[in-house]
């Protein structure tokens, strides 16, 4: 990795605002970034001579009189952005301004392959600042010190195994999964303009992302959200196990509670949970069934998660989650058990994951590039 030349307080402020606002003038520039005029002159010349802005033209002003308009040069460098989903791997490239670059999605096991395509197709001579890896996992810090790791063997492997085609030198920061994607629907999706909400992810595993604020919240742990660890069953003469929850949940334990209930007149039994509710929205009675208790007990984690947070939304998603077909009985089951709160469909789909995890790499990436600021003369 390139190391990013030390800048003034000034052009680091200036970077910072033009990274946001991809193409900006002088005035511009002084007002989102308030300073004055001349400071912002001699930190636009700070970046130019360092390649890290250049000029983008002109544009003219109500009075008639043209501004230079500059963008980020090109050393300003490129992000990268991996989701480690639990069937696919997604790899995103993209500047600092968050302009997308390049994009490669290989299966799980060809992880490795998607990062190096998407790496080769990124711009000659462009510094890699930062690349953030979304992880079905909590992430702790590895007993050596030398960087983040998934917390279990949950995502360990598949991480190990990307992680030979990253390029050394270049911090690597670990998010999880349903975090990320709850990113993608506060800034682009379904929470946009609400700043608290919970995102509940319902497919193969569970999750919940918990965004206050604005911010997404962690937890001292990291573990905020793991629904998964919540105990269940939790009834008279039965022991709680870890991880029963998302079991019975998950999508397989749907699939395995249509088979058992399935009705011989409804024709051969669906093998995706895709294709399940497909059959319910034709009105087939057994995969009606089967998704209407589906949606009860998704309603009642939503209730719990309701009766804890209070988030005022709730963004389902995940690959049985998302499914508009889920909606009126997750709403009637919550409304039934808890106050009213609002709960509506993910609009990012499977690419809400990357992109959140794009999000947070060009963060890094501008942070690493302003972080070593010289202090005013």
């Amino acid at each position: 990795m390139a190391e990013a030349p030390r800048l003034t307080e000034s052009a680091s402020a200036v970077f910072a605002v033009l990274a946001q606002a991809s193409t900006a003038t002088r005035p511009q520039l002084a007002s989102l970034a308030g300073l004055s005029k001349p400071t912002v002159s001699s930190a636009v010349a700070e970046l130019e001579s360092a390649r890290l802005a250049a000029h983008s033209g002109t544009a003219s002003s109500g009075t008639g009189r043209s501004a230079a308009v500059y963008r980020l040069g090109p050393v300003a460098g490129a992000v990268l952005a991996v989701d480690l989903g639990p069937a696919h791997t997604r790899v995103r490239g993209c500047a600092l301004d968050g302009t997308l670059l390049a994009e490669a999605t290989a299966s799980r096991e060809d992880a490795a392959d998607a990062v190096r395509e998407a790496l080769a197709a990124l711009p000659e001579g462009a510094p890699l600042r930062s690349i953030v890896v979304a992880v079905g996992d909590v992430t702790a810090r590895d007993r050596q010190g030398s960087g983040m790791r998934p917390a279990t063997a949950k995502a360990g492997p598949v991480f190990d195994a990307m992680a030979v085609a990253l390029p050394p030198g270049v911090p690597v920061h670990l998010e999880n999964n349903v975090n990320c994607a709850a990113l993608a629907e506060l800034h682009e999706g379904a929470a946009r303009g609400r700043h608290t909400f919970g995102y509940l992810r319902i497919g193969v595993g569970i999750g919940l992302g918990i965004v206050v604020g604005g911010q997404v919240l962690r937890g001292s742990n990291g573990a905020a959200g793991e629904l998964a660890r919540l105990p269940y069953p939790w009834d008279d003469g039965r022991e709680p196990r870890r991880e029963a929850l998302e079991e019975y949940i998950g999508a397989r334990s749907l699939l395995r509670r249509a088979r058992e209930a399935w009705a011989e007149r409804d024709g051969p039994c669906p093998r995706t949970t895709e294709r399940l509710f497909v059959l319910a929205g034709q009105g087939r009675a057994s995969a009606r069934a089967a998704v209407d208790r589906h949606a009860a007990d998704v309603g009642r984690l939503a209730a719990a998660v309701t009766a804890v947070l209070d988030p005022g939304l709730i963004v389902l998603g995940g690959s049985t989650g998302a499914d508009p077909g889920l909606l009126p009985g997750v709403r009637a089951e919550l409304n039934r058990l808890s106050w009213p709160t609002e709960v509506v469909s993910s609009t990012v789909g499977d690419s809400g994951t990357v992109a959140g995890a794009a999000r947070l790499a060009v963060a890094r990436g501008v942070q690493t590039v302003t972080q070593a600021a010289r202090p005013k003369d």
